[in-house]
């Protein structure tokens, strides 16, 4: 974890320190500062790391939070994380040098990235399968 943080200290991209034993989360708020939390950010640069690299990752921001159940907005996270899940003693530095540089082709390009809209969701955990479009 240690390395990776390394990686992504010298890019300059933010994420929660310290690192622990199990995963990285980086800040997509602060990559992302156009897209406000009702658009996402934490799941487009979720989006954007899959499209980029094949890596999946998971939201821990608004819409993994959802919606207030008395009036049905969206609630807004305190932060706005992606996470990488690092199983141990599986990936090797390789992995982590294309999650590295991933993330750093994905800063580059920042302020292109769009957030999204839900065109669908289940009344429960919507993270799970929630349909969604990006904005234009």
């Amino acid at each position: 974890m240690e390395y990776l943080a390394s990686l992504l200290d010298d890019a300059g991209i933010v994420y929660q320190a310290p690192v622990g034993g199990h995963g990285v989360f980086v800040d997509a708020k602060s990559m992302f500062p156009h897209i406000p939390y009702n658009e996402y950010p934490a799941q487009a640069l979720a989006i954007e790391l899959y499209k980029e690299a094949g890596i999946r990752t998971c939201d821990i921001g608004s819409y993994m939070l959802g919606n207030d159940p008395d009036t049905g907005k969206q609630l807004k996270s305190v932060f706005e994380f992606t996470r990488f899940a690092i199983p141990r003693r599986v990936y090797t530095q390789a992995h982590f040098d294309i999650m590295a540089e991933a993330l750093i082709a994905i800063k580059k390009r920042a302020d292109k990235v769009r957030g999204y809209k839900i065109v669908w969701e289940p009344p429960v955990l919507r993270h799970f399968q929630a349909q969604l479009e990006p904005l234009r």
